[in-house]
């Protein structure tokens, strides 16, 4: 019995067994094997607003990871510091432009803009923790109104907002304030609105970006000034120039992040990948908060070891700020209707927010103290 091979057969029978063995993978001598190309990654260059030894730019840098993680070869951001291709309160235009395809900031540092914007961070806002700001902004309404004042501003961008901060101190200063008139005649350093409501309070301000800040108080420009933490106060020098630290202050208690793309490339993703950015950037919020607990504690130690002396500020001047506080909402609020709109709509949200949170949480002051008064 005579047994037919491929090469008894016709040229044209070869011709399709081999083409078809080479569509499912089969090694045939004289065939070719299909070769798969991997396309090259879509590339975002984002830039924080803050310098390499900053704790927040290792933040910019958590978020970049998680996408770059997530996104397996596909996308890949590409963290810069304050500075590398624009200045820190420069940035939300040059990624408007797309000089930069992202950033990495806080919505006051736009404060010039539109005051609406400051009030993503600054103030008091109604009694809200800043993760409460957050659930305005995710659920209340407060995202549809960021978007309606950069549309108004003609700035082409996305913003995620992320990261609720601690309440920020009042600020390091030569030597401790015990009462609010301390505050008059000093050069000050803050942004935002916090500048209008520390010019009430009678100080002489001036904005300048984070890295600037000791600089200008080791040269004498500069009487005092506030950042944000302990973990970015001591990275940033303030131990070097001050020795006094006041904690707790209603000018910036419930600030945030703004994670910030041009609206062109942004747009240019598939959906699977914006909504992988969406996902990093809620796992990066959640990450920060537990980091910061973590890394601030331990820092709010060494400064201590270093010397700096803590205060926490009189409630006087707390009040003082509050009383402030109305008169420039008030104020702003008859001159730019973004304002009101932005400040009615997180009043409204805070009226039943903190009325539960309030009602609701327990006192942990209390067990911390009737924990550590057991071991003294």
């Amino acid at each position: 019995m005579h047994t037919h091979t491929m090469l008894d057969a016709s040229p044209t029978r070869r011709r399709s067994f081999l083409k078809a063995a080479t569509v499912v993978g089969g090694t045939v001598i004289g065939a070719t094997p299909m070769i798969s190309v991997a396309k090259a990654p879509i590339v975002f260059r984002l830039q924080s607003t803050w310098s390499p030894k900053d704790i927040f730019h290792e933040y910019a840098h958590d978020f970049a990871k998680k996408v770059n993680d997530m996104a397996g070869g596909r996308l890949k951001i590409e963290v810069l510091p304050a500075g590398a291709v624009v200045k820190a309160f420069d940035l939300i235009d040059a990624v408007s432009k797309g000089v930069l395809d992202g950033g990495h900031g806080v919505t006051a540092y736009w404060y010039g803009k539109n005051s609406a914007i400051a009030l993503w961070g600054s103030g008091p806002s109604f009694g809200m923790d800043a993760n409460m700001v957050l659930a305005w902004h995710e659920y209340g309404g407060g995202k549809a109104l960021l978007a309606e004042i950069y549309k108004a501003l003609n700035l082409d961008v996305v913003s995620y907002m992320y990261g609720p901060m601690p309440t920020q101190p009042l600020g390091w200063f030569k030597k401790p304030i015990t009462h609010i008139d301390d505050l008059k005649g000093q050069r000050f350093r803050t942004v935002g609105l916090s500048i209008e409501l520390f010019t009430a309070l009678g100080a002489a301000v001036k904005s300048v970006p984070a890295g600037e800040i000791v600089a200008a108080m080791d040269r004498g420009l500069l009487d005092a000034a506030e950042f944000n933490n302990a973990s970015s106060d001591r990275a940033i020098g303030f131990p070097d120039v001050s020795k006094v630290c006041m904690l707790q202050s209603f000018h910036q208690c419930a600030e945030q992040f703004e994670i910030i793309f041009n609206k062109a490339k942004f747009n240019a993703l598939s959906g699977e990948l914006k909504s992988l950015i969406t996902v990093a950037v809620q796992a990066a919020s959640a990450d920060m908060s537990w980091k910061a607990i973590d890394r601030y504690s331990q820092d709010y130690i060494e400064l201590q070891k270093s010397g700096v002396k803590f205060y926490k500020t009189p409630d006087a001047v707390l009040q003082a700020q509050l009383k402030a506080w109305d008169e420039i909402t008030s104020k702003k609020s008859a001159e730019n209707p973004l304002f009101k709109k932005v400040l009615d709509s997180m009043e409204k949200f805070a009226a039943r927010a903190c009325r539960w949170q309030n009602d609701t949480n327990v006192d942990y002051k209390m067990a911390f103290q009737h924990a550590t008064g057991k071991k003294t």
